[in-house]
């Protein structure tokens, strides 16, 4: 899965849909395989996080532009997705695309009062764009990635965040996203009761040592303590200096 995946611009990208049932491993086991592990993925991110059909292809390493987009229509077939445009910004003068996610399938009657609740209270249209949430580091992402890879070890915002610093340690010693999130999540139990604690307690035992530095280059040695030039070497060279000098002494005069 991916481990940084990018936010949306200002006001747009995933919205979750109101009251949710809570989530269970079994959300979206009504789906097929496809449209399941994309819902799941979906899920799984923020609000504001990018879910159109290019980000999603490359951020995830099963499905291509065509199977995600495909997938996408199904979901909003089954009630899980709803994209819609309308006008936003003062006097309602543009036009923009909001994505609604439900882990809870609706009927498209649901939607329909959704709809009509929410532009009866922004007047008939959207407000403007709201600022995007601010931008997290590499070590809170990975750590939000993780439930990505394996759902027993989805962590909640305070628990990314109260293990921000130790996670940061780990790129500090030039981790990457990959071996972070293979070194928490390879070998779990059956079952992890407390994801945050039991995450606490890899990025500890596991941290990986400090990278060796670079060897110092070594200093130009000085003109003088350069070691002296073989003696065939220089014998060669002398040899080659007189046979220019005679090549061009001039001829002697009778």
């Amino acid at each position: 899965m991916a481990t940084c995946h990018p936010t949306a611009a200002p006001g747009y990208g995933k919205r979750s849909a109101p009251s949710q049932s809570p989530s269970t491993q079994h959300d979206f086991s009504h789906l097929p395989e496809r449209e399941a592990y994309l819902a799941a993925y979906i899920d799984r991110l923020p609000d504001g996080a990018a879910i159109d059909t290019k980000t999603l292809a490359r951020e995830q390493p099963r499905y291509g532009q065509q199977a995600v987009r495909s997938a996408l229509r199904k979901l909003a077939d089954l009630g899980h997705l709803l994209r819609i445009r309308e006008k936003a910004g003062e006097g309602l003068t543009r036009w923009v695309s909001r994505t609604y996610f439900s882990r809870t399938a609706r009927p498209r009657s649901w939607w329909q009062r959704f709809l009509a609740d929410r532009r009866t209270t922004t007047g008939g249209g959207s407000a403007d764009p709201a600022p995007a949430p601010p931008a997290r580091s590499i070590a809170y992402r990975a750590l939000a990635s993780l439930g990505a890879a394996d759902k027993r070890m989805m962590l909640s915002a305070n628990e990314c965040a109260a293990l921000e610093s130790l996670a940061t340690e780990w790129f500090a010693r030039d981790v990457t996203p990959e071996q972070f999130r293979f070194a928490l999540t390879n070998g779990l139990p059956a079952s992890v009761q407390c994801p945050g604690a039991f995450a606490r307690k890899r990025l500890l035992d596991r941290l990986p040592p400090l990278p060796e530095p670079p060897p110092p280059r070594p200093a130009p040695l000085p003109h003088h303590a350069r070691p002296p030039r073989p003696a065939a070497d220089v014998h060669r060279r002398a040899e080659e200096v007189r046979a220019l000098i005679q090549e061009h002494r001039p001829p002697a005069r009778c």
